[in-house]
Protein backbone atom coordinates (compact mmCIF):
# COMPACT_ATOMS: atom_id res chain seq x y z
CA UNK A 1 0.00 0.00 0.00
CA UNK A 2 1.36 3.42 -0.96
CA UNK A 3 -0.05 6.41 0.91
CA UNK A 4 0.59 10.05 0.13
CA UNK A 5 -0.36 12.70 2.66
CA UNK A 6 -2.29 15.50 0.97
CA UNK A 7 -3.07 17.60 4.06
CA UNK A 8 -2.34 17.83 7.74
CA UNK A 9 -5.99 17.68 8.71
CA UNK A 10 -7.18 14.43 10.26
CA UNK A 11 -10.26 12.30 9.59
CA UNK A 12 -13.38 12.99 11.59
CA UNK A 13 -14.88 9.80 13.00
CA UNK A 14 -18.43 9.52 14.27
CA UNK A 15 -20.23 6.47 15.66
CA UNK A 16 -23.21 5.43 13.57
CA UNK A 17 -24.97 3.77 16.44
CA UNK A 18 -24.44 3.43 20.18
CA UNK A 19 -25.77 -0.11 19.96
CA UNK A 20 -23.48 -1.37 17.25
CA UNK A 21 -20.53 0.82 18.13
CA UNK A 22 -19.74 1.20 14.43
CA UNK A 23 -17.92 4.35 13.38
CA UNK A 24 -17.11 5.73 9.97
CA UNK A 25 -14.61 8.14 8.55
CA UNK A 26 -16.78 11.12 7.57
CA UNK A 27 -14.03 12.87 5.67
CA UNK A 28 -10.54 11.74 4.72
CA UNK A 29 -7.75 14.25 4.24
CA UNK A 30 -5.27 11.66 3.02
CA UNK A 31 -5.05 10.25 -0.47
CA UNK A 32 -4.32 6.56 -0.15
CA UNK A 33 -3.61 4.30 -3.10
CA UNK A 34 -3.78 0.56 -2.64
CA UNK A 35 -2.10 -2.00 -4.77
CA UNK A 36 -4.79 -4.56 -5.56
CA UNK A 37 -2.26 -7.32 -6.00
CA UNK A 38 -1.74 -9.61 -2.98
CA UNK A 39 1.00 -8.45 -0.66
CA UNK A 40 4.06 -10.72 -0.73
CA UNK A 41 5.24 -12.50 2.38
CA UNK A 42 8.19 -10.87 4.17
CA UNK A 43 11.50 -11.90 2.66
CA UNK A 44 15.12 -11.36 3.35
CA UNK A 45 17.18 -8.61 1.73
CA UNK A 46 20.82 -7.97 1.04
CA UNK A 47 23.12 -5.04 0.25
CA UNK A 48 21.57 -2.08 -1.55
CA UNK A 49 18.23 -3.87 -1.84
CA UNK A 50 18.20 -4.30 1.92
CA UNK A 51 18.84 -0.59 2.49
CA UNK A 52 16.10 0.34 0.05
CA UNK A 53 13.66 -2.02 1.72
CA UNK A 54 14.41 -0.59 5.15
CA UNK A 55 13.80 2.94 3.88
CA UNK A 56 10.56 1.79 2.24
CA UNK A 57 9.35 0.19 5.46
CA UNK A 58 10.23 3.29 7.45
CA UNK A 59 8.58 5.82 5.16
CA UNK A 60 5.59 3.59 4.40
CA UNK A 61 4.89 3.24 8.11
CA UNK A 62 5.25 6.98 8.67
CA UNK A 63 2.73 7.87 5.97
CA UNK A 64 0.38 5.20 7.30
CA UNK A 65 0.30 7.03 10.60
CA UNK A 66 -1.61 9.82 8.80
CA UNK A 67 -4.01 7.47 7.05
CA UNK A 68 -7.12 5.99 8.64
CA UNK A 69 -9.22 4.42 5.84
CA UNK A 70 -12.54 2.72 6.60
CA UNK A 71 -12.28 3.01 10.35
CA UNK A 72 -14.63 1.04 12.57
CA UNK A 73 -15.05 1.45 16.31
CA UNK A 74 -13.45 -0.83 18.82
CA UNK A 75 -14.30 -0.99 22.50
CA UNK A 76 -11.45 -2.61 24.40
CA UNK A 77 -10.78 0.22 26.84
CA UNK A 78 -10.34 -0.67 30.47
CA UNK A 79 -11.01 1.16 33.70
CA UNK A 80 -9.63 4.60 34.53
CA UNK A 81 -6.05 4.61 35.79
CA UNK A 82 -5.41 8.32 36.23
CA UNK A 83 -7.40 11.49 36.10
CA UNK A 84 -8.29 12.23 32.50
CA UNK A 85 -6.90 8.95 31.12
CA UNK A 86 -7.90 5.33 30.59
CA UNK A 87 -6.05 2.22 29.47
CA UNK A 88 -6.71 0.84 26.02
CA UNK A 89 -5.71 -2.81 25.68
CA UNK A 90 -5.49 -4.72 22.40
CA UNK A 91 -5.37 -8.41 23.30
CA UNK A 92 -5.04 -9.47 19.67
CA UNK A 93 -2.06 -7.29 18.80
CA UNK A 94 -0.63 -7.48 22.32
CA UNK A 95 -0.21 -3.86 23.34
CA UNK A 96 -1.68 -1.32 25.71
CA UNK A 97 -1.58 2.45 25.85
CA UNK A 98 -2.96 5.29 27.96
CA UNK A 99 -5.39 7.51 26.07
CA UNK A 100 -7.34 10.61 27.11
CA UNK A 101 -10.58 9.58 28.78
CA UNK A 102 -12.95 11.34 26.37
CA UNK A 103 -11.18 10.36 23.13
CA UNK A 104 -12.86 8.00 20.70
CA UNK A 105 -11.33 4.82 19.29
CA UNK A 106 -11.31 3.52 15.74
CA UNK A 107 -9.59 0.51 14.17
CA UNK A 108 -8.88 -0.11 10.50
CA UNK A 109 -9.59 -3.54 9.09
CA UNK A 110 -6.23 -5.31 8.66
CA UNK A 111 -4.88 -5.56 5.10
CA UNK A 112 -2.07 -7.99 4.51
CA UNK A 113 0.58 -7.31 7.14
CA UNK A 114 -0.77 -3.93 8.25
CA UNK A 115 -3.36 -2.75 10.79
CA UNK A 116 -4.24 0.70 12.17
CA UNK A 117 -5.83 1.82 15.44
CA UNK A 118 -6.61 5.51 15.95
CA UNK A 119 -7.59 7.64 18.95
CA UNK A 120 -9.03 11.13 18.48
CA UNK A 121 -11.03 13.85 20.25
CA UNK A 122 -14.52 14.96 19.25
CA UNK A 123 -13.13 18.21 17.83
CA UNK A 124 -9.82 19.47 16.53
CA UNK A 125 -7.10 17.96 14.39
CA UNK A 126 -5.11 15.98 16.94
CA UNK A 127 -4.82 12.20 17.09
CA UNK A 128 -2.80 9.21 18.22
CA UNK A 129 -2.37 6.19 15.96
CA UNK A 130 -0.85 2.73 16.32
CA UNK A 131 0.25 1.29 12.98
CA UNK A 132 1.46 -2.33 12.85
CA UNK A 133 3.49 -3.46 9.83
CA UNK A 134 4.88 -6.90 9.02
CA UNK A 135 8.66 -7.21 8.66
CA UNK A 136 11.00 -9.66 6.96
CA UNK A 137 13.33 -12.00 8.87
CA UNK A 138 16.23 -9.56 8.50
CA UNK A 139 14.53 -7.25 11.00
CA UNK A 140 14.97 -8.78 14.45
CA UNK A 141 15.30 -5.66 16.62
CA UNK A 142 15.12 -1.89 16.26
CA UNK A 143 18.86 -1.72 15.72
CA UNK A 144 18.25 -3.55 12.43
CA UNK A 145 17.22 -0.11 11.13
CA UNK A 146 20.42 1.43 12.48
CA UNK A 147 21.03 3.57 15.55
CA UNK A 148 18.21 5.87 16.62
CA UNK A 149 20.02 9.00 15.38
CA UNK A 150 20.46 7.60 11.86
CA UNK A 151 16.93 6.18 11.92
CA UNK A 152 15.46 9.57 12.86
CA UNK A 153 17.49 11.40 10.22
CA UNK A 154 16.30 8.95 7.55
CA UNK A 155 12.71 9.41 8.64
CA UNK A 156 12.75 13.19 8.62
CA UNK A 157 14.86 13.62 5.49
CA UNK A 158 12.55 11.25 3.66
CA UNK A 159 9.58 13.47 4.49
CA UNK A 160 11.26 16.82 3.79
CA UNK A 161 10.44 18.50 0.48
CA UNK A 162 11.58 22.03 1.35
CA UNK A 163 14.29 21.79 -1.32
CA UNK A 164 11.75 21.55 -4.13
CA UNK A 165 10.74 24.55 -6.25
CA UNK A 166 8.14 25.52 -5.37
CA UNK A 167 8.93 24.37 -1.85
CA UNK A 168 6.98 21.45 -0.44
CA UNK A 169 6.67 20.11 3.10
CA UNK A 170 9.36 21.24 5.55
CA UNK A 171 10.33 18.50 7.98
CA UNK A 172 12.53 19.20 11.02
CA UNK A 173 13.94 16.75 13.54
CA UNK A 174 13.52 18.02 17.10
CA UNK A 175 14.74 15.17 19.28
CA UNK A 176 15.32 11.42 19.32
CA UNK A 177 16.37 8.76 21.81
CA UNK A 178 16.30 5.02 22.46
CA UNK A 179 14.80 3.65 25.66
CA UNK A 180 13.74 0.15 26.76
CA UNK A 181 13.82 -1.27 23.25
CA UNK A 182 11.82 1.59 21.72
CA UNK A 183 12.88 4.48 19.49
CA UNK A 184 11.34 7.85 20.37
CA UNK A 185 11.36 10.56 17.70
CA UNK A 186 9.98 14.09 17.86
CA UNK A 187 9.73 16.16 14.70
CA UNK A 188 7.61 18.75 12.91
CA UNK A 189 6.04 19.08 9.48
CA UNK A 190 4.83 22.24 7.78
CA UNK A 191 3.24 22.66 4.41
CA UNK A 192 3.65 26.14 2.83
CA UNK A 193 0.90 28.45 4.07
CA UNK A 194 -0.34 25.99 6.71
CA UNK A 195 0.15 25.50 10.44
CA UNK A 196 3.08 23.58 11.86
CA UNK A 197 2.19 20.02 12.81
CA UNK A 198 4.08 18.47 15.71
CA UNK A 199 4.60 14.71 15.83
CA UNK A 200 5.86 12.49 18.62
CA UNK A 201 6.48 8.85 17.76
CA UNK A 202 7.50 5.66 19.54
CA UNK A 203 8.58 2.66 17.49
CA UNK A 204 9.15 -0.88 18.70
CA UNK A 205 9.30 -4.43 17.41
CA UNK A 206 7.54 -7.62 18.54
CA UNK A 207 6.54 -10.97 17.06
CA UNK A 208 3.11 -12.51 16.70
CA UNK A 209 4.59 -16.00 16.67
CA UNK A 210 5.01 -16.17 12.88
CA UNK A 211 6.90 -13.02 11.90
CA UNK A 212 8.22 -9.80 13.41
CA UNK A 213 6.10 -6.67 13.35
CA UNK A 214 6.96 -2.98 13.60
CA UNK A 215 4.69 -0.94 15.89
CA UNK A 216 4.64 2.79 15.14
CA UNK A 217 2.80 4.93 17.69
CA UNK A 218 2.38 8.53 16.53
CA UNK A 219 0.75 11.42 18.33
CA UNK A 220 0.17 14.57 16.33
CA UNK A 221 -1.26 18.03 16.90
CA UNK A 222 -1.19 21.39 15.16
CA UNK A 223 0.63 24.27 16.79
CA UNK A 224 -2.61 26.07 17.66
CA UNK A 225 -3.67 23.08 19.78
CA UNK A 226 -0.33 22.69 21.55
CA UNK A 227 -1.49 23.97 24.96
CA UNK A 228 -4.55 21.74 24.87
CA UNK A 229 -3.11 18.45 23.63
CA UNK A 230 0.70 18.33 23.60
CA UNK A 231 1.29 17.06 27.15
CA UNK A 232 -1.48 14.46 26.97
CA UNK A 233 -0.32 13.17 23.60
CA UNK A 234 3.29 12.87 24.72
CA UNK A 235 2.20 11.07 27.90
CA UNK A 236 0.06 8.66 25.87
CA UNK A 237 2.81 7.83 23.38
CA UNK A 238 5.37 7.27 26.15
CA UNK A 239 2.94 4.92 27.93
CA UNK A 240 2.86 2.42 25.04
CA UNK A 241 3.93 -1.07 26.12
CA UNK A 242 3.74 -4.63 24.83
CA UNK A 243 1.76 -7.22 26.76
Amino acid sequence: MVCVASSYSLPLLRPLSNNTGIAICRKSYVQCCRNKEPEPEPESCFGIQCQAKRRQVLLGTTFAAFSFPELISKALAENDVAEGFRIYTDDVNKFKILIPQDWQVGAGEPTGFKSVTAFYPEEGYSSISVVITGLGPDFTKMESFGKVEAFAETLVSGLDRSWQRPAGVTAKLIDCKASKGLYFIEYSLQKPGESVKHLFSALGMATNGWYNRLYTVTGQYVEEESDKYSSNIEKAVKSFTFI
